[in-house]
Formats: structure tokens, sequence, C-alpha cells
């Protein structure tokens, strides 16, 4: 690429690279996968070394400086460079490789592991930096509709250090096929005999109908031509979308003996016009935006797990949007108060071929399939717009932030409480009164809003984005009878349920995903950009759990069984699964402030 030389010499590398080391660094320190040295400064931050050894068996030491948060004690380190210190000698770390490589003898890490996380760490970097660069010289203007702000909000995981590493993707992939280049992308379709494809399918539609809705007329005519060419009968068959890259990739060289006899047949290139989503593999209908995003497998790895579509929860998927739809239309208050928007996954299709070699089974394990999940627009009503719940601390080109111009109009505090409530309580409400909790990472929550005051949340995901114990579901004859997670799953990460016989796994499940990232990361924004102190703004949490808690008295046996305001809850060690193998759930307790503030209230 000719550019990257340039890319390499900018500030967007170098702007990237100490922010790969700054969460890498965080998320050892708080996982406590590294025993750091402090020192006290002033203002709360810290003096934090990092001691390791160099090849030779010589003393290096890494010097950062941070600050634990009050947010259930997350560290997080200022923007200042990280040093690397031998002797007397202080230079900017520049290197992962270098970095991990010393402190390893220290931390009894897999050694098989750390490598691939020095990979994904490495291409996060220089993947990242061309976005950036990219991004920050390009003549767009700013997004205004929600499918341009997912694409314009790029930052990655903000917590996770190889946030952006799509490995499998060549630099021209990324380019190609990444949401932050903004690519039109035409979808390869193919037909599977019914034979070979699992169909998980809503109860409020019809396939048929529902392809021939999700076609333009004339691709469903011409594809139905073509199976009749081939001699056979379209009725016998389930059309099935496939990503461009994984066409090349991935289907032509695993399927062609299917190709061959026909029980797969080639359509050809859909007409309409579709551009990705933040998380690369959902896109969006740009031809018709009422249309369903479709979710398909991509054989890249991000931010540390493999993109494909497991096939058991793509047979799931229906199945767990018709339930949640069905407790929320009979939820007078989830459907009627807080107008709750829930994007169900109408569809999903995955090949399924029971008789496969084991090898081939394996090497094709998700890797053809589809979901359809609703658009966001066939659900805002003409005075409403929407927002990714991670856009809310994007910030443009020129510094400022994307809803800085909400926040002054309608007040710091006002507009902090109203989102809270908005974001908040439903998600509670799902968790205490029915049982269900939701995995609500920021991807996972769309914030509708009229003129920038938030009114309602929208969720999505749900294929394997939720957990609940059944014997304390509300009520659980509505439960769907669900495929469980298979052994062959299970081995490639044991965290990926979604039925658990522990409680606290389920409530844990809300608290990881939302408390201790998503709303933890607006914390901090705040607390940057508009000066909201992090105890104000769990008081405001906790204000509206207690808010909630006073008005549905009547579920206090469940406000005790899933106790938001334990004094430590249980979160995920990300960076950890990267380093250890995966021989146990990898979770830590963590201080809950939303327990300090309850205590700092009562008292």
């Amino acid at each position: 690429m000719k550019e990257l030389e340039k890319i390499i010499e900018s500030v967007e590398y170098l702007e990237v690279r100490r922010r790969i080391f700054r969460q890498l660094i965080e998320s050892l320190i708080f996982e406590n996968i590294v025993t750091p040295t402090r020192t006290t400064l002033q203002n709360g931050i810290e003096k934090t070394l990092i001691h390791g050894k160099d090849k030779f068996g010589d003393a290096v030491t890494y010097i950062c400086r941070g600050k634990q948060k009050f947010s259930f004690g997350r560290f997080r380190l200022t923007k200042d460079p990280i040093l690397r210190q031998k002797d007397e000698e202080e230079m900017e770390a520049d290197s992962f490789a270098l970095f991990i490589e010393e402190i390893a003898p220290l931390i009894d890490a897999d050694r098989n592991r750390l490598a691939m996380f020095i990979k994904e760490l490495n291409e996060t970097h220089i993947k990242d930096a061309v976005a950036q660069y990219h991004w920050k010289r390009s003549n767009d203007i700013n997004a205004v509709t929600y499918d341009e702000v997912e694409s314009e909000a790029m930052e990655g995981h903000p917590y996770h250090p190889s946030y952006k590493s799509r490995i499998g993707f060549t630099i021209e992939d990324h380019m190609n096929f990444g949401p932050d280049f903004k690519p039109s992308l035409s979808l390869i379709w193919i037909a599977v005999h019914k034979n070979e494809a699992a169909l998980s399918i809503s109860q409020s539609i019809n396939y048929k109908e529902f392809i021939k809705q999700e076609l333009p007329l004339n691709d469903f005519e011409r594809f139905v031509k073509k199976i009749n060419e081939k001699k056979r009968h379209a009725s016998d068959f389930i059309f099935i979308p496939v990503h461009p890259w994984q066409w090349e990739n991935v289907i032509i060289t695993q399927f062609f003996r299917e190709l061959e006899k026909g029980s797969i047949i080639l359509l050809g290139e859909g007409s309409d016009h579709y551009i990705p989503q933040q998380s690369i593999r959902t896109l969006s209908n740009q031809t018709e935006r009422t249309k369903c995003y479709v979710k398909l497998p991509l054989s890249i790895t991000n931010t540390s797990t493999n993109r494909v579509l497991a096939p058991h929860t793509v047979r799931n998927a229906a199945k767990i949007s018709d339930w949640l739809h069905t407790i929320k239309e009979s939820d007078h208050f989830l459907k009627e108060e807080l107008q709750l928007v829930l994007l169900r996954e109408v569809m999903g299709v995955v090949h399924d071929k029971p008789d496969r070699p084991s090898f081939e089974k394996e090497a094709t394990y998700g890797v053809l399939g589809g979901i359809w999940r609703e658009s966001i627009y066939s659900y805002l009503k003409d005075e409403e717009e929407a927002i990714p719940f991670n856009a809310l601390y994007h910030r443009k080109k020129d510094g400022t932030a994307l809803i800085n111009e909400w926040v002054n109009r309608y007040g710091t505090e006002n507009w902090v409480k109203q989102l809270l409530h908005v974001s908040i309580t439903p998600l509670i409400h799902l968790l205490y009164a029915h049982g269900i909790a939701m995995e609500s990472h920021a991807q996972n929550m769309v914030l509708v809003h009229e003129n920038g005051w938030p009114i309602r949340l929208a969720l999505k995901d749900f294929h394997d984005g939720i957990r609940f114990k059944k014997d304390t579901l509300a009520d659980p004859s509505l439960c769907p009878d669900l495929i469980p997670t298979p052994d062959v799953h299970k081995k490639v990460n044991l965290n990926s349920f979604i039925e658990t016989d522990d409680i606290q796994l389920v409530r844990d499940f809300v608290h990881d995903a939302f408390f201790f990232i998503n709303l933890s990361e607006i914390a901090f924004f705040f607390e940057e950009y508009y000066g909201v102190q992090e105890m104000e703004f769990w008081k405001n949490a906790h204000d509206v759990i207690e808010s909630y808690q006073s008005r549905f008295s009547h579920l206090k046996e469940r406000f005790s069984m899933f106790d938001l305001f334990a004094e430590t809850i249980q979160v995920e060690q990300l960076t950890k699964r990267r380093m250890f193998a995966e021989t146990e759930l990898r979770i830590q307790h963590v201080k809950n402030p939303l327990f300090t503030i309850r205590e700092a209230t009562t008292c």
C-alpha cells in the first residue's frame, strides 16, 4: 500500500500504539496479572512501576502514571507515554512483543497464547492506525443518521486491548470491508437444500413471503429461475446471503463438493447495497433501510473472538426473540410506559450436514449461515432518531463530543439523569420482574432520542446475548426449548452460555456488560469532558434503581435474589483469557460502586 510509509510516520500511528499500551496495562493491573509498585504523586495519580526481565535476565521496569477509579476499582492511565527503563536509560515503550516477553517470566502464562495475543495487538495497531489516518483525512461530513453513526463511532472496545485485530483480513480487506471505511457491499446469494439447512423462523412471519420482502422482486425471480435451470425446485431450497469476503476465502474452498452435486446452488449477486456496522459482520441495507439487518459469519478473529455464527445460537435466534417479544407485549410497563424496542432476530439459517467428516466439520463450524434482525428504522416515530450507545462518548474530528450540542441544550445534570433512567430501567425490569439478564454492552444498545433528549431504549443481539436460571424466571412455561451449548463450543469459550444454575452468573451478566464496561466508560467520559464526578454519576444510577424498587416493592424478594447492590460482583477477565488456557471461567470479584453509594446514603 502506497500510503503505508506515511501512516507509520503519522501521529495517528503513535496515538493508536499508546492507546493499546494503555488498555493493555490497565487490564493487566486490574485483572491482577501483574503486581506493580505504586507511589502516590498528587490528585490521586500514582506513579506505577511494572517489573520484568530482559532476555539476559537483567531487570527492566515499565513506568506509567494512572489512577484507581471509583467505578469498580478500574485502573486508568494518564495519556503520558509508557516508558521502558533499563539501568538509568529511559525510552518510550514501543513494542508490545518486547513488553510481554519481559513480563512473561513473572506471570507464568501460556507461551503459545501469548504469541497469539501479541499478533492480535500488532494487527490492532496497524489496522486502527490505517483507519484513524483515513478518517482524519476524509472529506466525510459529520454523521447524522443511525447507520452513518454506526460507521463513524469506530473506536472499538474501550477495555479490550486488541479491539480491532481483524485477524484474517489483509490491510486491503480491512479497507474494503471494515466499517471504518464505509464500503458499499453487495451480498452473494446461494440456495442450500433443505436437507442441509437448519431454519429458525419467527412465528410472526412466513419464510417465502419474508424472503420476497427482503429481496428485490427482480432478484427473487432471477434466483428462482437459476434454480429451475438446474432442474430443481425452489421450494426445496433455503436462500442464504454470504458476505463477499467469506465467499471468496472460505465458502468456495470448503463447499465446492456441495456446489458440484447441486445441494448448494450459486444464485448470484444481490442488487441491494449494504454497509457494515461496527461489528463488521452485521450489515445495514442502504437501498431500503427499513429492511432487516443481516448478520453473517466471517472467519476472522476480532477482540479475540472468532466471528463465525455458532450453529446452536442461529437455531435459537428466532425462538429467543419470540419469547422476549411475548414478554414485552404482555408487560404494560415495558410496552406502554418505557416503550422498549426489541430488535427481533426474526429468522436464522445455518448450513447443517451431520454426515460431514469430523475434520471438515471443524473447519466449517458456523461459517455458512445468517441471522435477519429487524431494523431500528422500522420502529422510529417521525420525530425520533437513534444513536448507538457507544457513540455517546465518540468525539468528532475537531475533538468535540458527538453529543455536545444535546448536553449543552438540556444541561449536563438533566441529560445524564434522563440517560440513566432510559437505559437502566428496562434492563433491571427484565432482570427483576422476569428473571432475564441482557448482555447490554454498548454495541447491543441503541438510544432513541428526540432532538438529542433520551426517550427510550432499543436492545439487540439476543441469540447469544441473554442469560437466565430457569426456575427463577417469572413464567418458566414461556421459555422455549433451546438447543444447549455443545461441548465443541465450550472448549472455545467457557463463558458462552445462556442457561445456568448459578443465580449470580445471571445477575452479573447485567453487571459485567452494562454497569462495569458500558456505564463505567460513560462515567469516565462525563468526568473528563463535562466535570461530572464519578460518585455523582453512580449516585444518579443508584437513584434510578432505588426509584424503581420503591415503585415495584412487591418484587422485594427478587431484589434480594438479583442483588445489584451486592458488595462485590463478578466480571470476566478479558485479557487473562488471552494469556492463560481456557481451563476455567476467567472471572474476578470487584468492588461494586452501587454498594458503596448505598452504604454512604444509608449512613
